[in-house]
């Protein structure tokens, strides 16, 4: 199946949101098994968990993107 170019760019915002604060070591370094080579701690430098707040936001990302995304479907399948 193929994507249009909003489909792209969603799936790039959802990444990215996806990506954030992810990291294995304090500088985001990892061994090459992925692991950071140490027990994690809770710091304050840590993020905490997102909110529900924050989830709803994220939930309403992805049913934007998913709707981009057949919107993109539907207006390809028109043009040909």
């Amino acid at each position: 199946m193929r994507r249009g170019p909003w489909a792209v760019a969603a799936m790039a915002v959802l990444c990215a949101a996806l990506a954030t604060g992810c990291g294995g070591g304090k500088d985001g370094s990892a061994d090459a098994d992925g692991s950071s080579g140490t027990t994690p701690t809770p710091s304050a430098t840590a993020p905490a968990p997102p909110s529900s707040s924050e989830l709803d936001e994220l939930n309403r990302l992805v049913d934007g993107a998913e709707s981009a995304a057949d919107k993109a479907d539907s207006d390809a399948a028109n043009d040909h």
